[in-house]
C-alpha cells in the first residue's frame, strides 16, 4: 500500500469516528475533513500551512539545484508551504500543484493567490472609477468576470477587495478602494466579494476574496503610503470598520489581510486586538488572515520587534494566520511552539481556517480544478468579457462640467485632438494590472477611429520621458515643451479642442503619493496655451484620483472625468462625447480646489466655530475657498432631474420611511443617483454634518417621473461609542435627498 493511500484511509476513518461521536446540530462535514486532517500532521506542516512563498521559478524547467528556490522547492515537496502567489497560467500552476499533491506527505493542495484588483487579462475601470458608477450589479458584475478570467489561469484566490476608506487624494492607493464614504465603501466592498465568490465556492469560476487592509491603512499621515496612522477609536469605529464587518456579515469573505500601519501604536500584523479581539471575536470572522508582503519583518523598522524570531512570536500571537514572504513562520514558528512563546493552540487555529477555505474552495476533492488549459483558452478576452468592460468603463465616467451645452459634440464639428494620454494605449490600463498585458488598451484616438470621428491630432508634448513599469517611480517631462506650438497651431484651425490630459496610469497606486495635485509635467501650460487661441476645449481628464484642476474649471467650458477605464478606454470615451452614452457616474471622493485643503472629506465632524460668524474668527482659510471645487456624490448629465414632494413617515421605532419624486425634465434619456443623507442633530459622541445612508440608480425617460423610497432602520441611524458599543438615540434628525452630498431636498424627524 502506498503512503498516499494509507494517509488518506487513516484521514477517512478518523471522520467517520468523529461524525459518530460528533452530537447532532454542532459541526459540519468539513469541520469533521478539518479535524481529521489537523490530527495527522506534524508541527512543521502545520506550520507550512501558515506559510506563503512568492513565484520562485520557472516550473517549464529543471528543478532548481541551489539557493533560496532549492529551498522553496524542497519545502513544497515537505508539504511547509500552504500558499503561493504571483504563480499563473493553467499549466503552471498545475506543475505547482501536482510538487505539493504529489511530494508532500499528506498531499495538501496549496492555494494559488493573485492581486485580481479590476479585473484579469480583459481589464476593467480602477477601482475608485468602478465606485464612481454607484452601479452596484455592475461593480458584482466586473467582479464576476474578474473571477472568470482569473479562475481560468488557475489562481483560486485574490487580495481584493481594498475596502480602505481614505479622505485624502495624495495617497497612491485611492485609486484601489471606493472613496472616502464608509457607506458606499460597504456596499461596494460586498458587491465585489459577491462578485469574487459566487453562489458556490466550490465551483471551477469562483476565488476566495480578500477584504484588505485591516486596519486603517488609507488614512496614512500626509497621503504618503506605508506612513503612521493616529487617528481615535470613533473613527476606527464608524468609518474604517465598517467596510470590513459587511465584508464578514454581508457577504461571508473568506480572508482578510492585514496592514502595514500601525492601529494605537501596535503594528496591525502584531494588534491582537483588532484581530483576535475584535474581527475573530466580536465579529466571528470564520476565515484566515493573512499579512501583506513583508509585514511581519517589518514590524523590526517599526521598533517592536528584536528580530524575525520575535515577529513571528507576536504575529502567530495576534491572530495573523499566513505569513506572506516574511520567511517568520516557516524558519521560527515551531521552535517558538516547542520553547512555549507560542502555544500549539494557536497555530492549530491558524491552520483550520487556512485549511476550511481550501475545502471550500474544493481543492481536495480536486486539487487541479483550476487548471485546465482548454478553458484558459476560452475564456481570457472573450467577447462578453469585452462588452462587459465597455458597458463599466461608460458608468464610471463622471461629468464635472458642460457649459452652455458644448457636449455632446456633433460629428460635423472640426475637432482637435490635444494631449500625450490620447494616443496611449497603456496609460489607460491603470495601476494593478498584474495580467494585465501592456499597451492592449484601445486609446482614446482608436475609440474616435472606431467611431468614424474625423479629427486631426498633436501630441502637445510627451507626459513621459522615462520606462514605465510597476516597481519604478516616473520621470515626468517638466522641461520639453517644444509640442506645444504644434498643438497651439492646430487649436487655431478647430472648432472644438477635445484635451486629453491628467495623470499616467503609474502616478497613483502603491508608493505613489503626490505632494502636489495639479496636472503633471507642461500639461498645464499646454492647456492654458490652447485656451489663448481657442476657447471650446472639452478636457478629457484622465487620473487615479482627485486632482486640484481649479483654473480649468474657472475656464474650460466642458470637463470630463474618464479616470483609468482599462482595456475599453477609448471606445467609452468617444461614446460619452458623441451622446451615445448619456453620463451618470457620481464621485466617490471630493476634489479639492487647493492641495493645501487635503484632506478634505463631506462628512465632517461639527465644529463649535460653523461659521461665517465673524470676519477672522471661524474654520477658513485666508487664501483659499473652504469650500470643495466638486462635491462628494456630484456629477452631471445631459439631461436634468427635479426633486420634489419629500415625504418622511415614522413606520415603528426606529423605522422611518423616506420617499421623494425626481422627474426627467430634460430631452433626453438619462440615469440618475438619487442620494439620502442625514444628521443626528444632537448625539452622546459628536455627529458629522451628514452621512449618506441610502441611494439609488434609476433610469428616467423624457418627463417620465418615478417615486423612490428609503427605509432607515437601526442600521442607518445609529453609530458606534468610543467603545465599540452600537447605540440607537433618540432625538432630531435631519434628512436631505437630492443629486449630490450639497444639493437637495430637506425635512426632519425625531426618534422617541
Amino acid at each position: 500500500m502506498n503512503n498516499k493511500l494509507f494517509f488518506t484511509l487513516i484521514v477517512s476513518g478518523l471522520i467517520l469516528f468523529q461524525a459518530c461521536n460528533t452530537p447532532a446540530g454542532q459541526g459540519d462535514e468539513i469541520d469533521d475533513k478539518v479535524e481529521a486532517l489537523l490530527a495527522q500532521m506534524t508541527l512543521e506542516e502545520k506550520v507550512g500551512q501558515m506559510n506563503q512563498y512568492n513565484g520562485f521559478y520557472d516550473v517549464t524547467g529543471p528543478a532548481p539545484a541551489e539557493g533560496d528556490a532549492k529551498h522553496k522547492y524542497e519545502h513544497i515537496k515537505n508539504g511547509w508551504v500552504g500558499s503561493m502567489l504571483n504563480v499563473r497560467g493553467a499549466a503552471e500552476v498545475r506543475k505547482m500543484q501536482a510538487l505539493a499533491v504529489d511530494s508532500s506527505r499528506l498531499g495538501i493542495p496549496m492555494i494559488f493567490g493573485f492581486d485580481v484588483i479590476h479585473g484579469h487579462k480583459t481589464l476593467s475601470p480602477i477601482p475608485l472609477a468602478e465606485a464612481a458608477s454607484w452601479d452596484l450589479a455592475a461593480i458584482e458584475k466586473s467582479a464576476r468576470i474578474a473571477a472568470i478570467e482569473a479562475s481560468a489561469e488557475g489562481i483560486n484566490w485574490t487580495f481584493a477587495p481594498m475596502v480602505d476608506i481614505s479622505r485624502d487624494a495624495r495617497w497612491g492607493r485611492v485609486m484601489e478602494g471606493a472613496g472616502e464614504d464608509t457607506y458606499l465603501g460597504s456596499k461596494i466592498g460586498v458587491a465585489r466579494v459577491n462578485g469574487f465568490q459566487g453562489d458556490d465556492l466550490s465551483a471551477n469560476n469562483t476565488i476566495a476574496a480578500c477584504a484588505k487592509h485591516f486596519a486603517g491603512y488609507g488614512f496614512a499621515e500626509a497621503g504618503m503610503d506605508y506612513n503612521t496612522v493616529d487617528v481615535g477609536m470613533a473613527t476606527y469605529y464608524n468609518v474604517i470598520f465598517p467596510p470590513f464587518k459587511a465584508a464578514v456579515d454581508e457577504a461571508d469573505v473568506k480572508t482578510f489581510m492585514n496592514s502595514f500601519n500601525i492601529v494605537n501604536a501596535i503594528p496591525a500584523t502584531a494588534n491582537k486586538h483588532i484581530q483576535r479581539d475584535i474581527l475573530k471575536g466580536d465579529w466571528g470572522f470564520k476565515g484566515y488572515v493573512i499579512s501583506d508582503w513583508s509585514s511581519g519583518r517589518e514590524m523590526i523598522d517599526h521598533g517592536y520587534a528584536r528580530d524575525l524570531k520575535h515577529v513571528a512570536e507576536l504575529a502567530a500571537n495576534a491572530g495573523s494566520d499566513m505569513d506572506m514572504e516574511s520567511y517568520a513562520y516557516v524558519n521560527h514558528l515551531a521552535d517558538l511552539v516547542r520553547e512555549g512563546k507560542v502555544n500549539e493552540g494557536v497555530v492549530d487555529d491558524a491552520v483550520r481556517r487556512i485549511l476550511r477555505v481550501k475545502y471550500e474552495l474544493g481543492l481536495f476533492d480536486d486539487p487541479f480544478k483550476y487548471c485546465d488549459e482548454k478553458r484558459e483558452k476560452e475564456l481570457i478576452y472573450h467577447a462578453d468579457h469585452m462588452e462587459a468592460a465597455l458597458d463599466m468603463a461608460k458608468r464610471s465616467i463622471v461629468l464635472l462640467k458642460n457649459e452652455n451645452n458644448i457636449l455632446p459634440l456633433n460629428k460635423d464639428k472640426k475637432i482637435a485632438v490635444i494631449g500625450a494620454l490620447a494616443d496611449d494605449k497603456d496609460s489607460p490600463l491603470g495601476n494593478w494590472r498584474m495580467a494585465g498585458e501592456d499597451n492592449t488598451a484601445i486609446s482614446v484616438l482608436e475609440g474616435l477611429d472606431n467611431y468614424g470621428v474625423k479629427y486631426k491630432y498633436a501630441e502637445g508634448g510627451k507626459l513621459i520621458t522615462g520606462p514605465t513599469a510597476f516597481p519604478f517611480e516616473l520621470k515626468v517631462n517638466t522641461t520639453d515643451k517644444s509640442g506645444i506650438k504644434e498643438a497651439v497651431n492646430l487649436a487655431k484651425q478647430s472648432e472644438v479642442v477635445v484635451m486629453v490630459l491628467g495623470e499616467h496610469g503609474l502616478h497613483s497606486g502603491e508608493g505613489r503619493g503626490r505632494a502636489n495635485l495639479g496636472l503633471p509635467g507642461v500639461q498645464q501650460e499646454l492647456l492654458e496655451a490652447v485656451y489663448k487661441v481657442n476657447k471650446n476645449i472639452v478636457l478629457v481628464l484622465m487620473n487615479g484620483r482627485p486632482l486640484t484642476i481649479t483654473w480649468a474649471d474657472e475656464h474650460v467650458p466642458a470637463i470630463v472625468e474618464a479616470w483609468q477605464l482599462g482595456t475599453q478606454t477609448g471606445n467609452a470615451v468617444t461614446q460619452v462625447l458623441y451622446g451615445e452614452y448619456n453620463p451618470s457616474g457620481k464621485l466617490p471622493m471630493t476634489f479639492p480646489r487647493h492641495v493645501g485643503q487635503v484632506p478634505i472629506y463631506y462628512n465632517q465632524f461639527r465644529t463649535g466655530r460653523p461659521g461665517p460668524k465673524h470676519e477672522v474668527f471661524w474654520p477658513h482659510y485666508m487664501d483659499e475657498s473652504e469650500k470643495p471645487l466638486y462635491p462628494f456624490g456630484y456629477g452631471l448629465s445631459y439631461t436634468e432631474f427635479d426633486y420634489t414632494n419629500l415625504k418622511v413617515n415614522l413606520k415603528a421605532k426606529n423605522q422611518v420611511e423616506v420617499s421623494v419624486s425626481v422627474t426627467n425634465i430634460g430631452s433626453k434619456a438619462g440615469e440618475e443617483v438619487v442620494q439620502l443623507y442625514i444628521n443626528d442633530k444632537v448625539a452622546s459622541i459628536v455627529r458629522p454634518v451628514k452621512e449618506l445612508k441610502g441611494f439609488e440608480k434609476i433610469k428616467l425617460e423624457p418627463s417620465q417621473t418615478t417615486t423612490v423610497t428609503f427605509m432607515l432602520t437601526d442600521k442607518e441611524l445609529g453609530f458606534y461609542n468610543n467603545q465599540g458599543e452600537y447605540l440607537v438615540e433618540a432625538g432630531d434628525f435631519e434628512v436631505m435627498v437630492g443629486t449630490s452630498s450639497v444639493s437637495g431636498l430637506k425635512d426632519k424627524f425625531t426618534l422617541e
